[in-house]
């Protein structure tokens, strides 16, 4: 066993349960009685990861049941009676649309043209347009605008070819590029269910007379708390009372004795964190990884609706609107593109009469919902401007209005504080920043491939700052939990991290706080220091290096507390401080709000966890701002 956050002991294996995700799956085998209704309640102990859809598919006399649509499970429940299929195994799925809007066909599971297998699936296929191709040419017929659809035809395929279900499985999982957590169940094999992972979370749960897989232990902890935790690229076959696993890659068995979780529901729910928002701090290496995943064609198709631009507003409130801040710096500096981020519930007065069918809206908001964005976006369709758009929600009003739109694919988020959807916009942003700087020729192949490949690192770089500075985070919460206000400082596109950090401060720790740009803090905010005002800046080592010195040193000069996050090596800034927080060095400048914002997410945390502040529930404030 090992310790954790704060001091909730957990087992290492689960533990590693931390990397959930989008949809809920869930499957199981009895030894005697109706699949359905376990299935049913199973998912509903799902509901909190957040979802649009839900459906169940039982196996039964050698055919295949199946019941779905879109909407809360007890509204889907009402309509089609999901206790009502019949059979002794099941399996079901919550989804959170990524690929094609939440409507009933597009509903987990999926089959197979003649609708003898069932596949629920957690995760995103990178490649599943060019297999979806390959198999339409061979007379497989689509039903639903999934990615997950490719996983039944390709076993279809399999199978045909004289294969068992779990060599099909197999031989189609090694096919996927992209996460995975799936269950797959067929009526030439209706005593099993055939499970596989990648990246996406999956676990098994041993009972007396069942067995059962899930993407999180809730699904199953109140029939066992004994599980087994699935590692990647590994296949697990449940059939009577049992489980085997193997290696997907060279087929070598895995013993693995199930372990005993001793979790409350609610606690199981969060993962062993004690709050949604600290979990989801946590997942932003996962969250990251996926949006590395969009589809390039929507990407592409955005790229150049920006490069015709006559201009083009970065339009968004709260966190969302930091995000755009610090994307102008992207656009500016890779594509040399003037942006102009806007606050939406001040766009119609300042931007309103002056857009036109030259202008482009990049509109970003986690929900799609919110009611300042919209009205925005009404405004400039009006005046037939481009609406380009952002969103964590397919099927969004958002996504219904925008002319083309991407989803960021982090997976709902709980918390009211947003954190890995933050980390997440910034990620897509940049990667189109860097398409349309190549677009454009603004950069050179090298800087372009440079840039590329320390994109690609930022989600493990993001976990070991996590692991390596919480720790250290979390003691200068200890120390700075009495102090009335905080200063925010950063230059450049750092003046968005310290915004973002400053907001965040403020929703959940309730301590007033401000925050500039370094340079405009001699302009009225420095009258506030006084010995021990704590000053926390974001100083990564770029172009403002030397002159955020200079800031530092004024601050200092006047007794204030200096805190800095800084990159490793740093020492002139460090020897300033009175404390430091340490990131990973080589980092290009356009990409440092992401690593940078994360121990200050986690401060923000710490502080609200001190001042014994709910994290989870701030007083006053929603997660969708829908109402003016």
């Amino acid at each position: 066993m090992k310790k954790g956050n704060l001091g909730l002991a957990v087992t290492t294996e689960a533990r590693e349960f931390e990397e959930s995700t989008v949809c809920g799956i869930f499957g199981c085998i009895l030894k005697s009685g109706e699949a359905a209704p376990i299935v049913h309640v199973a998912l509903k102990r799902l509901e909190y990861r957040g979802y649009d859809s839900v459906g169940t598919a039982t196996l039964h006399e050698n055919k295949l049941f199946i019941k779905k649509d879109s909407g809360k499970i007890d509204e889907v429940h009402a309509l089609h009676n999901l206790d009502d299929l019949p059979g002794r195994i099941g399996i079901g799925h919550t989804r959170w649309a990524t690929h094609g809007a939440p409507y009933q066909v597009n509903a987990h599971p999926h089959t197979d043209c003649d609708e003898q297998i069932a596949v629920v699936h957690n995760g995103i296929i990178e490649n599943f347009a060019e297999l979806k191709m390959e198999l339409e040419e061979r007379g497989h017929t689509f039903r639903s605008k999934t990615d997950t659809e490719v996983i039944s035809h390709l076993i279809e395929e399999k199978l045909r070819e004289g294969l068992t279900l779990v060599e099909a499985v197999r031989e189609t999982v090694k096919r996927l590029d992209g996460s995975y957590a799936i269950a797959v169940v067929s009526v030439k094999e209706p005593d099993k269910i055939v499970c596989a992972r990648k990246e996406s979370p999956l676990v098994v749960g041993i009972a007396e007379n069942a067995v059962y897989c899930a993407s999180d232990i809730p699904a199953f902890l109140p029939m066992t708390n004994r599980s087994v935790i699935v590692q990647d690229g590994e296949i697990v076959v449940l059939s009577d009372e049992r489980y085997e696993i193997r290696k997907i890659l060279d087929w070598t068995q895995v013993t693995r004795e199930p372990e005993h979780i001793d979790w409350s529901p609610e606690l199981a729910e969060k993962q062993g964190y004690p709050h949604f928002m600290l979990k989801e701090i946590h997942e932003q290496p996962l969250c990251l990884r996926n949006t590395l995943r969009l589809q390039d064609q929507f990407l592409e198709l955005m790229t150049t609706f920006l490069d015709r631009a006559g201009e083009v507003f970065l339009v968004a409130c709260g966190t969302s609107y930091h995000a755009c801040l610090a994307a102008s710096y992207m656009f500016s500096k890779l594509a040399l593109l003037a942006t102009h981020p806007v606050i939406a519930s001040e766009f119609v007065e300042q931007h309103g009469k002056s857009v036109n069918i030259d202008s482009t809206l990049l509109v970003v908001s986690q929900s799609g919902e919110t009611a300042d964005t919209l009205a925005a976006v009404e405004c400039a369709r009006l005046r037939a401007a481009t609406v380009l758009g952002l969103t964590n929600v397919v099927g969004s009003t958002l996504t219904r209005v925008a002319r083309v739109y991407v989803c960021q694919q982090s997976g709902p988020e709980i918390g009211v504080a947003a954190t890995k959807t933050f980390t997440s916009q910034l990620s897509v942003l940049s990667q189109l920043a860097l398409r349309l700087a190549k677009k454009r020729g603004k950069i050179s192949h090298v800087e372009i491939e440079n840039l590329e490949e320390k994109l690609e690192q930022i989600p493990d770089i993001v976990e070991r700052i996590i692991q390596t500075q919480e720790e250290k985070v979390k003691q200068l919460a200890k120390k700075y939990r009495d102090k009335q206000c905080f200063f925010f400082l950063g230059r450049g596109i750092s003046s968005a991290v310290a915004l973002e950090d400053r907001l965040k401060l403020m929703e959940i720790a309730y301590v007033p706080s401000i925050a500039y740009p370094a340079g405009e803090s001699k302009h009225g905010p420095i009258s506030l220091i006084e010995p021990g005002f704590p000053v926390i800046f974001i100083c990564p080592k770029d172009d403002t290096h030397k002159t955020i010195v200079g800031n530092i040193m004024e601050m200092k000069a006047r007794g204030a507390s200096i805190i800095v996050v800084v990159e490793k090596g740093d020492e002139e800034i460090k020897s300033l401080a009175d404390d430091y927080i340490e990131i990973e060095t080589g980092l290009p400048e356009v990409l440092s709000p992401i690593p940078y914002v994360i121990p200050l997410q986690l401060f923000a945390y710490y502080m609200a966890i001190e001042r014994k502040c709910d994290p989870d529930m701030p007083r006053n404030l929603a997660k969708s701002v829908t109402v003016k």
